[in-house]
This record gives C-alpha cells, structure tokens and sequence, in this order.
C-alpha cells in the first residue's frame, strides 16, 4: 500500500478511535457515577415507581434525572441506546490494528530479537489471541465461578498474567501492549454486543408484555458492566503506551504492563467508592506510592561516569554513529523502507540538530534502547555509550 494513503488511512481511523473512545468511556463513567449518586425520592416519585432521582445543573441548565424501579407505567416512543459508542470504538481499534501492526507486522509487530516470526505467523498468532482470550472470558463467565467475584476475579488476573508473559515473548513490546489492549477492548464490547444490550431488550420486551423481567438477565449485564467499569484505566493507559517506551522496552515489560493494569483498576475503585458515598481516599495514595516506587524500579541504569583518563568523545565520532544508525529514518529524505518521512519531525543530519534532539537521543537510544526502530540499523551497545557520554557531558557545550 503507498506510504502517503496508508498514513492518511492511520491518521483517520486513529482520530476516529479517539473521538468514540472518548464517547464510550465517557458515558461509562457517567452511568457508574448517576447510578451511585441517585438518592431516595420523594414518596409521591416512589408511588409512581421511581427508585431514585438525582438533581443537576450543567450548560445553564437544571436537569431531573429519575431511575425507574422498573419502568414507567407506559414506555416512552423514544428511547436512547448506548451502544454505538462501543461498537465503534471496537471497529475503528480493529482497523487500527489491521494497518499499524498487521499491513506494517515487520516493523511494528515483530522483533527478531524477541521472537523469529514470519509476518503470516505473527497475524494468525495475535488474532489468536484476540479471539481466544475473549472466548475464554466468555467460557468462564459461564461457570459456577460467576457467582463468585472474588474467585473469578483471581482466575481472570492469574490468566492476565499467562497471557502478557506470553506476547511480550511473541511480539516486540509495542504489539505485546497494544495486542492486550486490544484484546481488553474485545472483551469490554463483546459484554456490551453479548450481555448487557440482550438483557436490556429483554427488560424492555418485558415490560411491554406485561411480564416480570427475568433477574437472571440483569445480574449478568451487571456483571459484565462491573468488568468494564474496572477495565476502563488499564485500556486508556495501553491506548497511550506506545508513546512511552521506558514501559513497553523495559527489559520486564510484561511486569510492568501487569503493574500498571493493576494500579490503574485499583484507582478506579476510588472512584466507585467516592460515587457511593464512601470516602477511601488511602486507595488513590497507594496508587500514587505504586505508580512512584514503579518509576523507580524501573528506572534504567546509568552508565558508569568515565575515568579521567578516558578519550573525551568527539563530535565527528557523534555524527559517525548518528548517520550510520539513525539518519536512515531521521532525515529530509529517508532512505528507510518502512519511514518516508522522519519519525516525529526529528532530523538527525546536522551537529545542531543532534544537539537540540540530545535528551531524546539519551532517553530512547541509550537508555531504553528503543531506538533505532527494534535496532534495525546494528547499533552496538558501546556506541549508545559513547552516545550517552558526550549527551552528559554536555552534548558539544
């Protein structure tokens, strides 16, 4: 596919994903919080089948808002769905994956150093994954284990675990991440196709005929919502990782994307909790104690300072390894086969231009080592040395 169209194509389906991401998560956490906040009503509202009301001002505006028991006495003509906002999330997500990692498998996908795939074998692998860790989801939710929140809980985290071990050793950290995010997302809008929009119908055809609704249908849609409400963070931080790579090239990258998932679902359990009433707020400081003490652990290493005998590097020696490592990607004209213009705006060609890029040079070549691209060009560990020297050294001051 040309380069031009395929970035056109990313740069739409990514806008797109963002807009109803942004859509489905909002209205997430507007339901959790309008459900937790309704408080008892009137008793004249109570008569008429209300089981909480809530009162609110936004945009200029005083707005009513009532929880039926049930249902009116009569079903209003117009009656608003939420569930595009999660179909299309999925679909745009989907199409994402298809033209970043799956059109793009040998440069996003695969890492030899990780795992020698055939790009064929890497597809089959992730769709795999997609498939089965929703079908599984599935196969559990079906199981006496259901009925037990804690239990399935502790089965689902250990799965959690197999799971990421296994496609950080498959793919490179990029794929890894955004594959369990995607396979997160899989879940969230299958609960949303599967569950909680048939159980919806199924109240409403219900009512309609006059019929007790059947409980059954609800405690599974509230289930799977629970789900989703907790899984909200973790898939908004995956959506973003591929920005940071002192997580995703972290040489323990599955520990730290299960850390992260963790700390972030455990936030969000704040959040429930305040909505509810219950102020908890030593939880949202754990969180904050793990997100530092995991910045710290995971900090990389420095290289130890030169002996003063040791040859100062030079800035010919600089350049040398910058051309023949970086600028393939990171010119006016790349000479890449995957990049046709520099990643990020960043141009390597000039001593002036590697010094204003220094302390992205020593954060993504010489600390996290995620550059160059899955190390397409060879660099060597000595020459990210001497890189990270002359950078503390003052990058040529």
């Amino acid at each position: 596919m040309d380069a031009y169209l395929l970035d056109w194509l990313q740069l739409i389906f990514r806008w797109l994903h963002v807009i109803t991401g942004v859509a489905w998560i909002g209205a997430s956490f507007y339901f959790v919080w309008l459900d937790n906040s309704l408080e008892e009503p009137p008793r004249w509202k109570q008569d008429q089948g209300i089981k909480g009301d809530l009162w609110a001002i936004h945009g200029g505006g005083i707005y009513e808002v009532a929880k039926y028991q049930l249902a009116p006495e009569k079903m209003p003509e117009t009656l608003h769905w939420f569930k595009w906002e999660a179909y299309s999330t999925w679909l745009t997500g989907m199409m994402l994956m298809i033209l970043v990692f799956y059109i793009g498998a040998d440069a996003y996908l695969i890492d030899p150093r990780v795992a020698d795939l055939s790009r064929y074998q890497a597809i089959a692998i992730g769709i795999g994954f997609l498939a089965g860790g929703w079908l599984l989801y599935e196969l559990l939710c079906a199981t006496p284990l259901a009925r037990n929140g804690y239990l399935l809980g502790a089965v689902l985290i250990a799965l959690a675990v197999v799971t990421t071990y296994g496609l950080t050793h498959l793919f490179s950290g990029r794929g890894a991440f955004i594959h369990m995010g995607a396979m997160i997302g899989t879940i969230m809008a299958g609960n949303v196709f599967r569950v909680i929009m048939p159980s919806q119908r199924a109240l409403v055809a219900a009512i309609e005929a006059g019929e007790a609704p059947d409980p059954a249908w609800g405690a599974k849609a509230k289930l799977r919502s629970t789900h989703n409400n907790y899984l909200t963070l973790p898939v908004l931080f995956i959506m973003i990782s591929n920005h940071y790579p002192m997580t995703y090239a972290h040489p323990h990258n599955w520990l730290v994307l299960l850390a992260i998932i963790a700390i972030t679902a455990f936030a969000r359990h704040y959040f429930n909790l305040r909505h509810k009433g219950i102020q908890q707020p030593w939880i949202l400081g754990a969180a904050l104690v793990a997100t530092a003490v995991l910045a710290w652990v995971i900090m990389p290493e420095r290289a130890p300072a030169p002996a003063a005998s040791e040859q100062q590097v030079g800035a010919a020696q600089v350049q040398t390894i910058i051309h023949e490592r970086c600028a393939s990607c990171h010119s006016a004209s790349p000479s890449d086969d995957v990049f046709t213009v520099a990643p990020a705006g960043v141009m390597l060609e000039s001593m002036a231009q590697i010094e204003q890029w220094a302390p992205r040079i020593l954060a993504r070549s010489v600390e996290s080592t995620d550059m160059p691209f899955l190390n397409k060009t060879g660099m060597t560990q000595q020459e990210r040395n001497l890189l990270g020297q002359w950078i503390r050294e003052g990058a040529g001051e």
